[in-house]
């Protein structure tokens, strides 16, 4: 990926930056997801961090866009087009982000073994900015908007390398 070229999106050489000194501080993943929050609320760009074609996404669905990449830590932008939602899944590593358009409304679930519970909701709206980290992230977000949705999401690993921030999807039943 060249680098030099992606830092020009208005707003992600600020980001990069700005995550780049809060890694280097080597914090347990949970704090380091909170503290990457606070920096991007204070720091969270606009639409225009991706263009016009970008933030169209793909219809019925979601699509992800990875921004900036390294060993510790990834920038992906996220568009999701009205309905969209993700499977129910966690995380390799801690993760912080910040809504720019839409709604995205996550469900956040227990493993008990067998079966998932719901544990809690959260309906994130244009500027929230939260974070979180494993274990204890085991989630599905949609967009429950009419709009395509934009989101910006830091997440602790190289996606890259990856493929995916996604550790582990869940096919338990839910009760």
């Amino acid at each position: 990926m060249n680098m030099t070229a992606t830092l020009t999106r208005p707003g992600l050489a600020e980001i990069v930056s700005g995550v780049a000194e809060i890694v280097k501080r080597g914090l347990p993943g949970r704090e380091t997801a909170f503290a990457v929050a606070d920096m991007l609320r204070d720091n969270l760009p606009t639409l225009d961090i991706l263009t016009d074609e970008e933030r169209n996404g793909v219809p019925g669905s979601y699509l992800s866009f990875p921004l900036y990449t390294q060993e510790e830590f990834s920038v992906v932008a996220v568009v999701w087009q009205p309905g969209s939602e993700t499977v129910i899944h966690d995380h390799l590593a801690w993760c912080a982000f910040g809504v720019l358009s839409g709604v995205e409304h996550e469900t956040l679930y227990r493993d008990m073994g067998d079966h998932l519970v719901e544990i809690g909701r959260a309906a994130n709206k244009p500027g929230e900015v939260s974070g979180f980290a494993p274990p204890g992230d085991i989630h599905m977000v949609r967009n429950t908007s009419d709009e395509i949705g934009v989101s910006l999401h830091v997440y602790g690993a190289d996606v890259s390398a990856t493929g995916s921030s996604v550790r582990r999807v869940y096919e338990l039943p839910v009760r």
